[in-house]
């Protein structure tokens, strides 16, 4: 490869990178721009010398740092001054009127992140600097380097500093809680906190596994000459940076208003959170003559909207059961008014956050509300106690039907097949594709037949009969008799398939087959020392089995003899290159997955969903994703159809 060849291999994949990360809109396959980004990093290799900034390969960000160090800014970061209300905005710009009388106004969104200042020097990124206190701040360029809508080289020579908000989206914002949790870890508070904390990660690739966005709002030191804060703005966004999702040039206070409240309305469908429209006086020479006061400059002001966060008191606590089982602390709060919602439920999402925040009944709190967001519980203000709070106590039955929960730490479930919660989930669980496949028994059928009180269980499934249901609406003959006999085809299924199909928790179709392999139909009643001694099987899992059986036994038991699954004995082949070894399955092949999943098995392999440390192989067709950057990282051996055939 010619290093002009290499320059324009970088290009496009820069384009691609950021079509898929920043646009939600991929131009290319994983594999395409998986096969390219290798192709850079083998030129790279061995060029050193000639290796562009502009690479995707120089956004990994580099080493893990022991800290952040100080760094200043080329001139002064500068806070905004808030206005609340009309009259407020009225003092601003009539303090403004004093110079020029006659005022345009360039207004768009502030966005609710972390301010950054990025330092450019010869078109390249030199320097990325938080606000600190305005003139020093913490040097986080190792980070930005990952955040694919900041470029790494601007059409611009001269020296100049481009300032902007580093935020996240709220749905991203809601995937990373719900990680967090997952893994232990407390959530972040909203979206602006997330945004700074995932900026301040001392390992660049956790940074760059969370989806930030720069926005710029403005610039420090330059040598532009706009005579206009639009045309400045216009530029800058110009070099490569993300357009706001709206902006104006109003010429007058009372079209700043219209503005205002145009997007006040939109706040909530914009994917990113604000907290207000920065309003600047739109000449850059009047704004030059206006000045600065010590905190802020007189020529821009932040008009914010209503707060969306208000304290209120901690009345008591009650219980939710989800459809899948989950039982969901739900706090019961003096009634507050936010943005002219009443709010009076805030979720409290599991016991370890109340245990983190360390809540209890009578505390003053601040919730905060976004939009359609469920609003939630943010601080806890401890010194406001009385002594008379009480603590919140962790279930240990569900409050619906009863029975035992199984605890799992952060996530407590009801696993009882018939509790009212959620019986219609789990007979939709029973009759899907990837369970026992019923044909025509689809969720608003279930919904439907649960209802009308034709089915209150799964054993009720097999019970039906076409009398039952000729009087419902949208059933005709042929429709009943197709139900019923799809019904009872699942007769004699094996017994791992009708296992998977319970829907017991942490137990998917390799550990059901692995059940029906150890137990056959006396799963329910293994012991804790048998289920743990089954290979891949852990605590959590042996734990689930047994608390599901504790609970459902004798509706399994039922079950099993109305539908009398087969227990198949796995002859396996030891003469194998997959005996023995771990395999996980990725991409569109030529061969149906099941019948390759069966095949491996035959053959002695564990087939898995997610790639591991033990993954011995990840066998990949077209249009791999994620599990295809994983293998690589950990350096599992990838084998394409062409591999796999002769390897069979």
């Amino acid at each position: 490869m010619t290093h002009d060849e290499y320059l324009s291999k970088v290009k496009l994949a820069s384009s691609w990178a950021y079509a898929y990360y920043v646009l939600d809109n991929p131009q290319a396959t994983d594999e395409e721009y998986d096969k390219l980004y290798r192709e850079l990093k083998a030129y790279e290799s061995q060029n050193p010398q000639n290796i562009s900034p502009s690479s995707p390969t120089q956004r990994l960000g580099g080493v893990v740092l022991d800290g952040f160090n100080k760094a200043s800014h080329l001139s002064r970061m500068w806070s905004q001054e808030d206005v609340f209300n009309h009259e407020e905005l009225i003092d601003w710009a009539n303090r403004a009127r004093k110079v020029n009388a006659n005022l345009e106004f360039y207004c768009e969104p502030k966005f609710d992140g972390a301010s950054m200042n990025l330092i450019y020097e010869n078109g390249k990124l030199k320097q990325a600097i938080t606000r600190g206190d305005g003139t020093v701040g913490e040097d986080v360029t190792n980070n930005i380097y990952t955040i694919h809508s900041i470029p790494l080289e601007i059409d611009y020579l001269d020296t100049i500093e481009i300032r902007g908000e580093i935020v996240i989206k709220k749905d991203d914002f809601e995937k990373i809680n719900i990680q967090r949790i997952q893994n232990n870890e407390a959530p972040f508070a909203n979206p602006r906190n997330a945004a700074a904390g995932s900026l301040r990660q001392l390992d660049p690739k956790i940074t760059a596994s969370r989806k930030l966005f720069f926005y710029s709002w403005g610039i420090g030191y330059n040598t532009l000459e706009f005579k206009t804060i639009a045309e400045q703005m216009s530029f800058v966004r110009g070099l490569g940076f993300l357009q706001p999702p709206m902006s104006k040039v109003c010429i007058s206070l009372q079209e700043v208003e219209e503005f205002y409240a145009s997007m006040a309305k939109q706040r909530n469908d914009i994917p990113m959170m604000l907290d207000g429209m920065v309003v600047k006086i739109n000449s850059t020479a009047t704004c030059d003559e206006l000045g600065y006061t010590v905190k802020h400059p007189r020529w821009s002001c932040a008009y914010k909207f209503e707060a969306v966060e208000k304290s209120t008191i901690l009345k008591d606590v009650i219980l939710q059961v989800g459809r899948t089982g989950v039982v969901t602390p739900v706090a019961v709060l003096e009634p507050v008014d936010i943005e002219g919602v009443v709010v009076e439920r805030a979720t409290l999402h599991n016991f370890d956050e109340i245990a983190r925040l360390d809540i209890k009944i009578g505390d003053t709190v601040t919730i905060i509300r976004s939009g359609d967001v469920i609003p939630k519980i943010i601080k806890v203000f401890h010194e406001r106690r009385q002594g008379n709070e009480k603590a919140i106590q962790r279930p240990t039955n569900c409050p619906d039907c009863g029975k035992e929960l199984l605890d799992e730490g952060i996530i407590l479930k009801c696993q009882n097949l018939e509790c009212p919660s959620r019986v219609v989930n789990s007979i939709i669980h029973f009759a899907s594709k990837n369970a026992m496949n019923i044909d025509g028994l689809g969720n608003k059928i279930v919904e439907q037949l649960y209802k009308e009180k034709k089915i209150t269980d799964i054993l009720d499934l097999y019970s039906l009969k076409y009398e039952d249901l000729i009087d419902l609406e949208g059933f005709k003959e042929k429709k009943i008799n197709n139900l019923i006999n799809a019904i009872s085809n699942t007769k004699g299924s094996p017994c791992h398939k009708v296992i998977n199909a319970l829907g017991i928790e942490l137990i998917g179709e390799v550990a059901s087959k692995e059940l029906c392999k150890k137990f056959g139909l006396e799963f329910v009643n293994a012991t804790y020392e048998e289920l743990i001694a089954i290979d891949g099987f852990g605590k959590e899992m042996a734990d689930s089995v047994l608390e599901f059986a504790r609970v459902n036994k004798e509706t399994v038991q039922k079950l099993f003899e109305i539908i009398e699954p087969t227990v198949q004995k796995i002859v396996q082949s030891t003469d194998s290159a997959f005996n023995g070894k771990t395999v996980v399955i990725t991409g569109t092949l030529s061969i149906s997955r099941d019948i390759l999943k069966e095949q491996l098995e035959s053959l002695g392999a564990k087939v898995a969903s997610s790639v591991s440390k033990k993954t011995d192989y990840l066998i990949c067709g077209s249009d791999a994703g994620s599990k295809l950057d994983k293998a690589l990282e950990l350096g599992v051996k990838v084998i394409n159809e062409d591999e796999l055939r002769s390897m069979l």
